[in-house]
Parts: C-alpha cells; structure tokens; sequence
C-alpha cells in the first residue's frame, strides 16, 4: 500500500507485542513507535526486523513525537485504558484499545464522549468475535432456525498460577486489574453480548479459592441472568484450575435444537442437534494467544488491524465500535455489583 496507516503501540508486554507483530505483517500498515515505562529498546530492536522505530518510556514522550502517528494501540494495564485513550484522543489520535476498554462504565462513557467531540475512532478490541464458531452461531441465531432460544450457558475454567500475578504488580489488583471477568473472560462476554444481546437481573456468588495471598479479588463464580431478548443463561468461571487451563464453552438449549461450542478457548462445535440442518465444517479457529506459562483467548488480532486499516483508507464500518465496548463493560458491572465480592 502507498499509504499505509501509521501505527504506536503504547506498553509493551505481552499484548502490545502481539499488537506490534501484527501491525508489521499488515501490508496496509505501518509501525513508527513504541513506548512503555521501560526501557524496551533491546526486545524491539530483536522483534523488528531492523526496522527503525523510535522507542519512548512515557505516553507523554510518545504524543510530543512530531508527526504523530495516525493510530496508537493501548495495551497498558486496565485501570490505564479508559484515561489514556482519552488523552490520545485529545492529541488527535485514532485508538485501538484492548479489553476492557475501562473498569466502570462511567469511564467508558467518558472515552466515548472524548471519542465524538475529538472526530476520532476507538476500536475496540474484541477479537473472540471473529472465531468461526462465533460468526456461525451469531449466523445461525438470526436465521431464526434456531426458534426460541431458552436458554445459554457458559463456563470459562482457566489456570492462573503463583508466577502469573508475580510476573507484573498490576495484576491482581482492584485499581488496574478489575478482576477475571475484565482481565481473563471479557472475550467470552463480549461473544455472548454480540450474539444474544444484554442481560438483566443478574445474581452472583463470587470465591476466592486460590489466589486470596496475591490477588484482591475473586478466582471463581457464578452468575445468572435474564437475557433481554429471550431466555436465561449463566456464567461460570474460574482461574483456580490445577496446572493448565481446561475449557471455555457455551451451551446453547433452543426450542428447535441444542448445540455446545468447547475447546479450550470456544474454538470448535463439539455438538449440533438442530431440527432440519446439517452442520457443515467450519473454517479452522486461529491458536491461541501463547505467552509461555500461560495462554490466552484466540490470536484474532489480525482482523482488527485489518478492519482499521480498511475505515481510514477505504470508509468501511467499525467492526467493534466504542458502544458495544460500553455495553460488555456494563454487563460486566452489572454481575460484579450483584453479588458479594471476596
């Protein structure tokens, strides 16, 4: 591409890498800057490629840079998001923001006030949507063979060990953590939001089962809820789990059928019994993201960047628009506020 979209990353750990390896495979994009609050010169310099890209150790350092960049991705730790993206914004930068996209929903409301009065976009990031048992069941759902859906279960059951919450003294905390349901399962959530709309009527029982030494919060719960559209569901979690994680899954039960997606990260149908249809393969899920001592949801990045680069330069709509951020960060308020938190 002639043009292509000049990108920042602000931290880089663990997803800002991801973010930064991504936007270097785009043809359409381009990385010009990094910043993190350390110095990360020597992992840069051995993950570009020898590429020149100018290194800077604060948000203020990376916004004083002249000229700016046209897109600065955020994969600073949660409680950062929401202040951060705002501040860019105000520089006159377009946003990519990672999950969550705030810890309160009247912080993510904030972001999307400064979004509107600064005239610049705010993609979410929201990758989970893009796996191919995710666009099928979205699909299928509103093809309407499903008929009445009654009822939607989900049960996240992840590790999260002594190492991961040492490794960086963000994690674990109220302040800039939030808790699993922002850090390790706002994907899963965001897929349910996507597919079956909000939910109502929340009603949570929250443990700390494992990490009551290093975190502030829960490793486990369970919540129930009234969908707005049709039906109840559940949602169940855990990083307590012994060694590795185990399973990610949805359960759907509908008045013409019943289908389970499973796997580790919800990557595959594991069962389909739908009145009248024939389950085709699908297309193979990406991997997932692999951190070494653990592993996150599906490495789905890619089509973010793509849809950014495809709005600046060719006019296309936001695949995952600031509103819909809003309203995952809403639900997920909604089930922490229902119940007692450890």
């Amino acid at each position: 591409m002639k043009n292509p979209v000049s990108f920042a990353v602000l931290g880089y750990g663990h997803i800002g890498k991801r973010h930064a390896a991504t936007i270097h495979a785009h043809p359409g994009a381009e990385l010009r800057s990094v910043a993190d609050v350390v110095d990360v010169s020597s992992s840069l310099e051995s993950d570009s490629e020898g590429e020149q890209i100018s290194v800077y150790q604060s948000i203020d350092a990376l916004l004083a840079q002249s000229p700016l960049p046209e897109v600065i991705s955020v994969c600073t730790p949660n409680g950062l998001h929401a202040a951060q993206c705002i501040q860019i914004l105000k520089a006159g930068c377009h946003v990519v923001l990672e999950k969550p996209i705030a810890l309160s929903v009247s912080d993510a409301r904030l972001v999307a006030e400064a979004s509107t009065t600064a005239g610049k976009h705010v993609f979410c990031v929201m990758q989970n949507r893009f796996a191919p048992p995710s666009v099928w069941l979205k699909s299928l759902v509103e093809s309407g063979k499903l008929g009445e859906i009654r009822q939607v279960h989900i049960q996240c059951f992840w590790n999260r060990d002594d190492s991961y919450y040492a490794s960086s003294p963000w994690r674990g905390t109220m302040a800039l953590d939030g808790g699993p349901l922002f850090t390790q399962f706002s994907h899963f959530i965001d897929v349910m939001y996507w597919i079956f709309g909000g939910i109502s009527s929340p009603s949570a029982i929250f443990k700390n089962q494992s990490h009551i030494h290093n975190t502030e919060f829960e490793d486990s719960g369970s919540i129930s809820f009234d969908f707005i559209r049709s039906g109840w569901g559940s949602f169940t979690f855990s990083t307590a789990l012994f060694k590795s994680n185990f399973e990610s899954s949805l359960t759907l039960i509908a008045e013409h059928g019943t289908l389970r997606i499973a796997g580790q990260y919800m990557e595959k149908v594991v069962h389909c019994d739908i009145l009248d249809y024939e389950m085709t393969d699908l297309p193979t899920s990406a991997p997932p993201n692999d951190y070494g001592a653990y592993k996150g949801s599906a490495s789905n990045h890619h089509h973010v960047i793509s849809n950014v680069v495809d709005v600046l330069r060719n006019g296309a709509q936001i695949s995952t628009p600031i509103s819909e951020g809003i309203e995952v960060v809403e639900i997920i308020e909604s089930m922490y506020n229902s119940g007692s938190r450890p």
